[in-house]
């Protein structure tokens, strides 16, 4: 019989053995901190960071600060098994160091010391195992720095780099980006997050049913614990904002001094490394996002050179706190938003530790792949704010205010966006679409895809594009919106509006109607409008003066609303008749003379002109008067407020202007447009008020005294 094998089992054997016999550096031992994350103690400056350490470049390099001790870290990603270190140190030395190791870069064992290191390549041989390890520099060779063109470990990992629950990284190669968590590919297809967030559990569910995977925040604090946990019950992360003064862009925000506010810097830094510390750990963060339109947002501090220089020193700040944050935690990525591309040129030049870019950008948002094209970026970007044009992209309307997109055309803002986003496969990473918010107010209609918690024709376009469904009932559809006046609407007078609106499902409509008075006062909010009928609707204009919206709600009864509004300018009720007061002499108790806009002497008052006013001292009581030059009859007089208005004041008549008399009388005054019928003879007439409407004194754009 022909002898056979003794078993597989025996040869399999006989394999380990011999590998076993095979030195463990010839193992799987290889570079493992190339390109990984690393961190430092200090940095000379932006040109030497320390991530120029372990890019396999040894014509760049890292440099300290001028101080002992400082150090230099590399996070390996997985605890690893470490066999060598090499240190290819620039002219600035350590003659004192230790490399050290730890799994949590909290606590540190070291693996090797010196006292006499001597510059040049060290190529040490060390025994540790340990995620992270650093160079511990304690003496320098000279008055600089330490420095080194490459910190080199080598070593293995396991048969895999283990990865708990939420770890994101991006990955890839340039132009062919991606994001990952736990490994598997990650598409941002997300909201910005508007509603409190104790409504976030209940919240959750819905987005997750619409195809949303990621919630946008701008602010992270001991509030945030419960959004985090309910995104992550639902299969959801959260990009984790910071914000930094002047967040918001143009208009919005404090100012601060990027260059000198050591104070601020340090408590911002502080509290972005204790919320990463808290919530690092948490499955529902996706990655940290420190700051908000802060770039753009210093044009409102400075100009000229000292707004290059704050730019420059807000960069590096950012820099600053992405290195803390990958200190803390490196399974998850750090990126910072703008509202333009124009700030990546000063993150390429001077935060080189941001894994990705962000950028907020709405019309403009299909020119954000030319714009990192033309830049010739070296990082991926993610769009953490998008949508339909916003009030600073349109042009203006009739009455000189920014015409407001119609729900059609919102929709269809969403819609091109998405796709122009999904047109940079590997680089453009996802977005954040612009706002799941429950809002009513002025920005909440222009924005708010479930305004007053009603869904618009939006959320269904959001829908479709993240989960791919069409179904359930959708809103009601306003396809046309017009107003019989829209630049000359009497105070309180009666208008017409007409509108064509359909639903798809076929449900009965019902109708309301609001103001906004933004343009006036600068409210948010909106008050009822009167009006009667189903369409044609008569309309009752407001009495202020001045360019209010109105807005028109269409709901079906199941939840869904179509919003479509429109300007109209509310002017002074026409009067018959000769304006006696214009022009004459026209004195008062009181005028401001400074402030924001002063003076607001009394003859602006019987100028003629609606835009000039007379506003008095912000005490009671309080007289303006007019001299006709003669005694004269009147049988009309007409009060146009600004919004200071009086609540209780008379209509006075004089001969010498000493003695008055009392022609109307009222202590409910409501400001706007006052149009009284009394008549009255003298060569004097005042309005002479004893108690105001607001906390501020009296205004008026017009005191008309008219005999028709």
């Amino acid at each position: 019989m022909t002898a056979r094998p003794r078993s597989a089992l025996a040869l399999a054997v006989l394999l380990v053995l011999c590998w076993l016999a095979v030195p463990p550096a010839a193992r799987a031992e290889s570079l493992l901190s190339q390109g990984k994350t690393a961190t430092a103690s200090s940095s000379e400056g932006a040109g030497t960071p320390a991530s120029a350490a372990v890019d396999g470049d040894t014509g760049t390099r890292w440099a300290s600060a001028f101080a002992d001790p400082q150090w230099l870290q590399v996070d390996l990603g997985a605890t690893a098994s470490i066999t060598g270190v090499t240190l290819n140190w620039e002219t600035a030395y350590a003659t004192a160091y230790e490399i050290q190791v730890s799994d949590d870069a909290v606590n540190w064992q070291p693996v090797y010391r010196t006292t006499t290191g001597a510059g040049g390549v060290q190529k040490l041989a060390v025994t540790g195992s340990g995620r992270y390890v650093r160079m511990y520099g304690t003496h320098r060779a000279g008055g600089y720095g330490y420095s080194l063109w490459e910190f080199q470990v080598s070593g293995s990992f396991g048969s895999s780099t283990p990865a708990g629950p939420g770890v994101t990284k991006v990955t890839g190669t340039q132009g062919n980006w991606q994001l990952t968590v736990d490994g598997a590919p990650y598409v941002v297809k997300g909201l910005t997050w508007g509603p409190p967030v104790s409504e976030a559990a209940a919240r959750m569910p819905e987005l997750h049913e619409a195809g949303v995977n990621t919630v946008r925040t701008w602010g992270t604090d001991a509030t945030t614990k419960p959004l985090l946990d309910a995104a992550a019950a639902n299969g959801l992360k959260v990009i984790s904002g910071f914000w930094l003064q002047p967040g918001g862009g143009p208009g919005s925000g404090g100012c601060v001094d990027y260059l000198t506010d050591a104070n601020y810097k340090n408590t911002v830094l502080g509290e972005i490394q204790r919320w990463v510390t808290e919530y690092r750990a948490n499955p529902g963060v996706l990655m940290w996002n420190v700051g908000n339109e802060s770039l753009l947002g210093l044009q409102n501090c400075y100009s000229g050179t000292p707004l290059e220089q704050e730019r420059v020193a807000y960069a590096q700040f950012v820099e600053q706190a992405a290195q803390a944050i990958h200190a803390i935690d490196a399974n998850h990525p750090v990126t910072s938003t703008d509202a333009w591309t124009g700030a990546w040129p000063y993150y390429k030049a001077h935060t080189p530790s941001l894994d990705l870019y962000s950028v907020n950008a709405y019309k403009q948002v299909c020119g954000v792949k030319q714009d990192w094209i033309a830049g010739g970026y070296t990082k991926p970007y993610v769009v953490t704010e998008t949508g339909p044009a916003g009030e600073w992209e349109v042009p203006n309307d009739a009455n000189g205010v920014p015409a407001e997109p119609t729900d059609v055309q919102k929709r269809d803002g969403y819609v091109n966006a998405w796709n122009c986003i999904l047109a940079h496969p590997g680089v453009a990473l996802g977005a954040t679409l612009f706002h799941y918010g429950s809002e009513g107010d002025f920005g909440g209609v222009w924005f708010n895809i479930t305004t007053g918690n009603e869904k618009r024709l939006s959320w269904y376009a959001v829908r479709k594009l993240y989960s791919g469904r069409t179904d359930g009932n959708t809103p009601p559809v306003i396809r046309s919106m017009d107003l019989s006046r829209t630049t000359d609407v009497p105070a309180g007078a009666p208008f017409t509006l007409t509108a064509d609106v359909a639903d798809p499902d076929g449900d009965p409509i019902t109708y309301t109607m609001g103001y906004n008075s933004k343009y006036i006062n600068g409210a948010g909010g909106l008050i009822p409008a009167q009006f009667t009928g189903s369409g044609p609707f008569t309309v009752t204009a407001p009495s202020t003066l001045g360019v209010w919206k109105l807005y028109l709600y269409a709901r079906d009864g199941h939840g869904n609303v179509g919003i479509e509004t429109r300007s109209l300018r509310v002017v002074a009720p026409p009067v018959n008749g000769t304006n006696l007061a214009r022009g004459a002499v026209t004195t008062a108790s009181s005028y401001q003379a400074n402030g924001p806009g002063a003076p607001f002497p009394p003859q602006a008052a019987t100028d003629g002109d609606t835009t000039t006013r007379w506003a008095s001292d912000w005490t009671d009581p309080q007289w303006l008067q007019v001299d006709l030059g003669r005694s004269q009859s009147f049988d009309h007089v007409q009060l146009i407020w600004e919004s200071a208005y009086g609540k209780a004041y008379q209509i006075q008549t004089s001969d010498d202007g000493s003695t008055w008399r009392s022609v109307y009388t009222t202590t409910t005054g409501d400001g706007g447009a006052d149009d009284l019928a009394v008549s009255g003879t003298g060569r004097y007439v005042r309005m002479a008020a004893t108690q105001r409407g607001t906390a501020y004194g009296y205004s008026l754009y017009e005191f008309g005294v008219y005999r028709t």
